[in-house]
């Protein structure tokens, strides 16, 4: 990292707010990573004869690993630094996600895209953005974690259509090489643009008053911390109520709408790049509610926030059923629950920070988010499991 860089541009912007911009860089490319499943799931079916079934469990692994190393990618991040860390995740999403191109059979898809995709996507996930926004913001933090965590709804706005039309046009491998490209891409930017800590960029925390210690690096294996941390964490109700709550947040977000939704759409005769432009759609409304959402967890009690959140997305979820599955109810569909996507991620963490203090929260955050993508995995690899039973039975069938 250039300390020249650093100095010319804090002349005119304080420089949390360029390290904000890389992270969420960092973290829409990785959302093309998580969004690719949902494009692919058909064109695999259709390439190899592979079941719902088979494909999803790949994912579920995918969704399941990538919520486990929410703990430990944190806890790596104190010991190791989060410039390494990340450079080391983008390389790996990058050869993995090149690597599924030549698959040919299913474990090969559950080793690349389950369990390799997994493990690189889960060290840049919502403790990446934890972390830096605990790091770097003193003020505006419930703003900043709201736009960060609005990077994979545009990281879908980005994606999506573009992966769509290839898959269709093209084939399905090119999906992964453009994929494997953009991840390559980000690494320089890391490199040369991402301090470790605002005092190697020579400034304080935004909106620190007076002098304060740095942290400095915890000298500690990142594994024992992670439990550590979690043998503390799990002391506390507010934890267990955290982790409820996530486990539901993720089942009915990620594992269900994000993974099935262009599936279900083609099943009822909706065109592949029709359904990912509503996908889409929802993460242009998603970056909306979930940058509100960081302002008003700056204003008001996160408790009802979370109260109105979930339940207005059970209220979505109960009506889905009774549409008529159209292009325009699903256009309905998606404004309404897109403004509410992720929308519930900065008063969790403000509630996680508030309970378990600034030291602990980015990898409580990361145990807390691992149930959000239990939850995920389990509506993902159950909900195609489901669609494979009931084949035939309910009239509908593969395209």
């Amino acid at each position: 990292m250039s300390l020249a860089l650093t100095r010319a541009v804090h002349h005119r912007v304080h420089y949390a707010w360029i390290t904000a911009a890389v992270v969420f860089l960092v973290l829409l490319t990785a959302a093309g990573v998580r969004a690719t499943p949902g494009v692919l799931i058909v064109p695999l079916e259709q390439a190899f004869g592979w079941s719902r079934a088979t494909i999803s469990f790949a994912i579920a692994v995918n969704i399941f690993l990538y919520g486990l190393m929410g703990p430990f990618a944190a806890a790596a991040m104190q010991r190791f630094g989060v410039r390494r860390v990340v450079i080391v995740a983008l390389a790996l999403l990058s050869a993995s996600v090149a690597a599924t191109s030549l698959i040919s059979a299913p474990w090969q898809l559950v080793l690349t895209w389950g369990v390799l995709v997994g493990l690189g996507s889960g060290t840049l996930a919502l403790v990446l953005a934890a972390t830096v926004v605990n790091r770097w913001f003193v003020e505006r933090r419930g703003v900043v974690m709201g736009v960060l965590t609005a990077s994979t709804a545009t990281g879908q706005l980005v994606f999506l259509p573009i992966l769509a039309s290839i898959a269709v046009n093209v084939g399905w491998q090119p999906v992964a090489w453009v994929v494997a490209a953009a991840l390559a891409a980000v690494i320089p930017l890391v490199i040369f643009a991402l301090p470790e800590r605002p005092e190697d960029a020579g400034v304080r925390p935004y909106g620190q008053r007076g002098d304060a210690n740095a942290a400095a690096a915890l000298a500690v294996n990142p594994i024992a911390r992670a439990f550590t941390v979690l043998g503390r964490a799990a002391h506390k109700r507010d934890f267990w109520l955290l982790s409820g709550s996530f486990f539901i947040c993720g089942l009915s977000t990620n594992g269900l709408v994000g993974t099935h939704l262009i599936p279900a759409c083609i099943d009822h005769g909706i065109p592949e790049v029709a359904a990912a432009g509503l996908l889409a759609a929802m993460g242009i409304f998603d970056l909306v509610g979930t940058t509100a959402s960081g302002w008003l967890s700056d204003r008001y009690d996160s408790r009802w926030l979370l109260f109105w959140y979930y339940g207005l997305r059970g209220l979505s979820l109960a009506l889905l059923p009774f549409s008529d599955f159209s292009l325009t109810s699903l256009s309905f569909f998606a404004v309404f629950y897109g403004l509410d996507w992720i929308a519930t991620v900065p008063p969790t963490l403000k509630l996680t920070t508030n309970a378990f203090g600034r030291e602990d929260a980015a990898v409580v955050f990361g145990w807390i988010a691992a149930a959000h993508q239990v939850g995920a995995a389990t509506a993902t690899y159950g909900a195609g499991d489901l669609r494979t039973v009931t084949d035939g039975v309910i009239g509908v069938s593969p395209r």
